[in-house]
């Protein structure tokens, strides 16, 4: 039952997959086919100089007149990330919450099917759709990046792709965990998005207010995109992400284990 959850699950969602995947791959082609253009600029060191240190800072402005800082500027910094949360956080909640609320969750609960592993399972589900949605990304900048001369390293694009994948999986976790234990979807989404944009808030914050600075480090957002992610590396900041999704399920585990569920 549990193996066949997982598939059906992965089923049920592969058109969506697909769709995510395409859109992805065709926002990198949109903003990689612009690269010949910004880079062929005049006086574009001189336009950035211009920036407040804080901006070029929070955006790698310093590392716009190369590639991989070009794509950490116009994607990683802010449209991937959102792109990945709302993909993660409208999954996440409707996991569990989702199927209480249209009455189906109790045909799998009045199986062998535990709670927890229900829960688990979904979580797998969730974080599987994210490696597709990475891989897609990670596969888009390489292709597009040889195509267009961006030079985007194939490790750094991995390191990149793996960053999005790992801040959806925090924040995805989190609406799973928060619908499972509430039964309430919107309730659930509402959480953690605005978690999300407290995080992000924090980040932005700890680039532009000095007595905000040492704060920084604990918004999920610092771990995912400071120094890059494209070109960052592999940092051990990656783990606080997905350690952070996993205690969030951990909490919410035995209180769905423990509640009644609507129609049960």
């Amino acid at each position: 039952m549990l193996h066949t959850v997982y598939l059906k699950c992965l089923r049920d969602q592969r058109r969506g997959l697909i769709g995510w995947s395409v859109g992805i791959g065709v926002l990198v082609l949109l903003e990689c086919a612009l690269w010949p253009s910004i880079s062929g600029m005049s006086g574009m060191r001189e336009f950035l100089e211009n920036y407040p240190e804080p901006l070029r800072e929070l955006f790698d402005l310093d590392e716009f007149g190369t590639g991989t800082g070009f794509l950490n500027a116009e994607l990683f910094s802010m449209l991937l990330p959102i792109l990945f949360l709302v993909f993660s956080i409208a999954r996440g909640a409707k996991a569990i919450a989702g199927e209480e609320e249209q009455g189906t969750l109790e045909v799998l609960l009045v199986t062998r099917m535990t709670p927890v592993r229900l829960v688990l399972e979904q979580a797998a589900v969730l974080a599987t759709g994210l490696l597709v949605l990475g891989s897609a990304l990670f596969g888009a900048v390489v292709a597009f990046s040889a195509l267009f001369g961006l030079d985007v390293a194939v490790g750094s694009a991995l390191t990149g792709a793996a960053a999005m994948a790992f801040i959806g999986v925090e924040f995805g976790w989190l609406a799973l965990a928060v619908g499972a234990a509430t039964g309430r979807r919107v309730l659930a989404v509402g959480v953690t998005s605005v978690a999300a944009v407290g995080a992000y808030v924090l980040y932005v914050a700890s680039k532009l207010v000095d007595a905000v600075r040492p704060w920084g480090p604990l918004s999920p957002f610092h771990q995912a995109i400071e120094g890059g992610p494209l070109g960052a590396g592999l940092p051990a900041a990656y783990g606080w992400l997905l350690l952070a999704g996993a205690l969030a399920l951990l909490v919410g585990l035995p209180i769905f284990d423990r509640r009644d569920i609507a129609g049960v």
